[in-house]
């Protein structure tokens, strides 16, 4: 049965075509929260801007900016308050953490641990701190990282919520 103008139908229980629902495919995929949403959102955009920038260094500051906030997704699903005051006194970069919440990513967070110097660097206008390849690569590992972190959160399994009876 063609579907009129084109639109998408969804079938109901009562076996009627009914519009689809305005719902963004993200957000009914996904189990991710809202703040990790909005992470990964925010780390296109700054992987956007970083591709429009004319200087090399602003170019690989932006691409690991957006790197960063992917990984901070990733945070925000599996991370954990710390155990310990002792643990939690000491702040940690993110890519330190990372690997203990995410070991899949273990590779990622070296490349990615390996290049906050620069980065530095480069956010501080510091002349040739990063040349044109090397904002090129970043950027491009950036969004293939982007990618995997967004393939990684939709797939995440939904835990069952410990009730007060189950404990």
């Amino acid at each position: 049965m063609p579907l009129p103008d084109d639109r998408r139908f969804v079938m109901t229980s009562s076996s009627t075509a009914t519009p689809a629902s305005d719902v963004h495919p993200v957000l009914r995929r996904s189990t991710a929260p809202p703040a990790a949403l909005a992470l990964l959102g925010q780390a296109h955009t700054t992987l956007d801007e970083a591709a429009a920038m004319e200087t090399p260094n602003e170019r690989y500051a932006l691409a690991h900016l957006a790197a960063l906030r992917a990984a901070a997704a990733v945070l925000a699903v599996r991370g954990r308050p710390e155990a310990t005051a002792r643990r939690r006194a000491r702040i940690r970069p993110a890519w330190e953490v990372l690997p203990e919440l995410a070991p899949e990513l273990v590779e990622w967070s070296a490349l990615f641990a390996s290049g906050a110097d620069r980065r530095a660097r480069a956010e501080a206008g510091i002349r040739g701190a990063a040349g044109p390849r090397d904002a090129d690569d970043l950027i491009r590992d950036a969004g293939m990282f982007l990618r995997l972190i967004e393939r990684m959160l939709a797939l995440q399994p939904v835990l069952p919520r410990t009730s007060p009876e189950t404990l």
